[in-house]
């Protein structure tokens, strides 16, 4: 297909990030952007996922439902997202024949909002991808994330691979090699005063964050269609939430508790889509990442920035059908 660059190897980061600059830290970085096309909708309001409410480890996730039967997928969604965020690839996977669920994850559902910083550590956000997988009554299934949830994901394949069939990672390498980069790439001083932001004793990421009806997420999502953006917003503007997501980082102590995590091989059949000009995620965390041995690994290279569904859809989409097709989980359990 145009436009990709598949690399596949028998070897194979996770979280992701946006910009500096005080106020308008997320938006200068979405200024290094590539321009693309929004998602082609024949109907804006038809075949719209169904919003239900899931108990599962404890918690009360909001989860969006596509698809009536098939074989099943989780997505993951990143910061500063929500599960709107997979709304069109939903939409593709339930056209397939798949069924699809994207919960709003821990700190982004009102119903699984802990306070402790400690209660976002990887392992209590592992169990909760399991737990909503029992909930939903699928024993094996498909999981797929971007930016955040990739670092889960990765974990997750590590954590109990009988039960993943397949594994799609965009934007994010192998959270080790992630992190590894994330504090020696001289070209990732920009991400790196982010984290210090996040970091600070006195919550400034969030007075700086917040401002204006968080007008800096706004600026930086030039690709995300005004429901995209809507949705996610009306997720921030609960108390909290913020402060939840931003939690995710603070537990990982800016990533680096991930390099404290024994290495383990990736068993899992897994492809990583990553952008080439993602302003966020360089190619040293690609390279980095690809040190972990991974028995069935391959790379889809796009001319594309960190925003690969919503700036290319169609190419994240043809990726992805091929990569669960190739990798089918079987019947599940109910």
């Amino acid at each position: 297909m145009a436009g990709w660059h598949v690399f596949d190897q028998g070897w194979g980061g996770e979280l992701d990030f946006y910009v500096i600059n005080d106020a308008r830290c997320f938006a200068s970085l979405a200024a290094c952007e590539v321009a693309s096309q929004k998602e082609n909708r024949k109907d804006p309001m038809a075949d719209e996922p169904l919003v239900t409410v899931l108990d599962a480890n404890g918690w009360r996730f909001s989860c969006r439902m596509q698809g009536a039967e098939g074989e099943p997928v989780l997505l993951l969604h990143g910061f500063p997202e929500s599960s709107a965020m997979w709304r069109g690839t939903m939409r593709t996977l339930a056209n397939a024949g798949f069924q699809c669920a994207a919960p709003d994850q821990r700190g982004y559902s009102a119903g699984a909002r802990p306070t402790d910083v400690e209660a976002y550590a990887v392992d209590h956000l592992v169990a909760d991808v399991f737990a909503i997988a029992d909930a939903l009554g699928w024993r094996r299934f498909h999981l797929v994330a971007h930016d955040q949830g990739a670092g889960v994901a990765w974990c997750a394949a590590t954590a109990q691979p009988e039960r993943l069939a397949s594994l799609t990672i965009l934007s994010v390498p192998h959270c080790r090699g992630f992190a590894e980069a994330t504090w020696s790439d001289p070209d990732g001083e920009p991400y790196r005063r982010v984290l210090r932001l996040i970091l600070a004793p006195d919550h400034a990421a969030e007075r700086v964050w917040g401002r204006n009806d968080m007008a800096s997420f706004r600026e930086s999502w030039p690709h995300h269609a005004p429901e995209e953006v809507e949705a996610t917003l009306d997720v921030f503007r609960q108390p909290g939430a913020l402060t939840a997501a931003l939690a995710w980082y603070r537990a990982s102590d800016a990533h680096r508790r991930f390099l404290d995590r024994p290495i383990v091989p990736i068993r899992v059949p897994t492809v990583l889509i990553w952008g080439r000009d993602d302003p966020y995620i360089h190619r040293l965390a690609v390279t980095l990442g690809e040190r972990i041995p991974m028995s069935d690994y391959r790379r889809v290279e796009l001319d594309a920035g960190h925003w690969l569904v919503q700036e290319r859809p169609d190419e994240v989409h043809a990726a992805l059908l091929q990569h669960l097709r190739s990798n089918p989980c079987g019947p599940r359990e109910t």
